[in-house]
């Protein structure tokens, strides 16, 4: 009998051995001796664009201020924190592993400290465990927490990463600018050539026919036709008269010579505005052709250019930029690790586990017997 309650204090003990106190040991171990100071810099940044739809609370504030949420440019920057691109540009000459690897950090803390695995890739996974971002959607305000070993690198890669995410937004901004006013400036470079071409067919035009104006011109022909009707009108009376009067006149033949040249220059001017292939009337249908097609090319070229400056204008107003809500702080004092409770964490954690394990062993126990 006795036997027995020896082995099962035995059994006990190595049960609490297990669970509490050599976990509780190697907290201990490290929160007291091991674990380095741990610093963290925190900033908190908004986007915001003069022409976006506002959907939250403080985006309708900000919209009756001038100003909304740059949400897709909040997630472009977010992203590129969280990028390999980002660690690439804090560790220009190993300037970011450096400061991880220093040999004041503790090997259970710095990065590859064991000397098993010192790869980018692994240095991404180090990095990624000390960066933190925190997106409010309520108020679309992101928080950025770095954690480093010292004061300085902290604030150090909190800036250069806020910087960096600036630089994200405005090359963003410059590349949907440059691309919105490309489009516009493409089309008026199209615009501007057609109006050329359609102006040079019109011109050339003219020089061929040697008219300006087939329907301003065909208006003075007509005028001068008009004329010249009412003076061989004028004339073929007169004739009658004499010829009536004194048929023996010799005023007659002057006055017949008269009527024949009215009459035949009547005759050019009407064939000078209709019946010949170089009249007026057969010009004037490829003469209006080519003056719609030059009219027509200009408005698109007014068009066109009116479009360059509503791009101009528009890639102005949906400018988005990195506002700096809280600047990076430069702490003072260790906020990491919290050692006496990592300590008693442990504790409380290996109690309550030795207590449910003694449990399902006791009750285990007693469904044998």
């Amino acid at each position: 009998m006795q036997n027995t309650v020896f082995g099962r204090v035995a059994k006990i003990d190595r049960i609490l051995l297990i669970t509490v106190i050599i976990p509780t040991a190697i907290a201990i171990v490290y929160f007291l001796f091991l674990a380095s100071d741990v610093y963290i810099s925190e900033s908190r940044f908004v986007v915001r664009s003069p022409d976006k739809p506002a959907t939250t609370g403080l985006g309708v504030l900000l919209k009756s201020t001038g100003f909304t949420n740059g949400g897709d440019e909040i997630y472009a920057a977010e992203s590129f924190i969280q990028s390999r691109d980002a660690l690439k540009a804090l560790n220009r000459r190993g300037s970011y592993a450096n400061a991880y690897t220093a040999p004041q950090i503790s090997f259970a803390d710095r990065f590859n400290g064991f000397g098993f695995n010192g790869s980018f890739e692994a240095l991404y996974k180090y990095y990624k465990s000390k960066i933190q971002i925190e997106h409010e959607t309520t108020a679309s305000i992101t928080t950025l927490s770095v954690r480093a070993y010292s004061p300085e690198e902290a604030y150090r890669v909190n800036s250069q990463l806020l910087q960096m995410a600036e630089a994200t937004v405005n090359d963003l901004n410059e590349r949907g600018r440059r691309d919105l006013i490309q489009f516009a400036s493409v089309e008026m470079q199209e615009a501007k050539t057609k109006a050329r071409e359609a102006a040079l067919a019109l011109s050339s035009f003219r020089n061929r026919q040697g008219v300006v104006d087939p329907e301003k011109q065909a208006t003075v022909q007509l005028g001068m036709i008009s004329k010249l009707q009412d003076e061989v009108i004028a004339g073929r009376s007169e004739l009658l008269q004499l010829r009536s009067i004194a048929p023996q006149n010799p005023q007659i033949s002057v006055l017949e010579t008269k009527v024949r040249g009215l009459e035949r220059e009547m005759q050019d001017q009407l064939s000078m505005v209709a019946g010949g292939q170089k009249s007026l009337s057969s010009t004037a249908a490829q003469y209006q052709r080519l003056a719609l097609e030059s009219q027509f090319a200009d408005k698109q070229l007014g068009a066109a250019m009116s479009s360059v400056q509503d791009a101009s204008n528009e890639a102005r107003r949906k400018q988005a930029y990195l506002e700096r809500i809280v600047q990076p702080s430069r702490p003072d004092e260790a906020t990491e690790p919290r050692r006496w409770r990592g300590i008693l964490s442990t504790l409380l954690l290996g109690a309550v586990a030795w207590g449910i394990v003694t449990m399902l062993l006791a009750g285990v126990k007693e469904h044998k017997d």
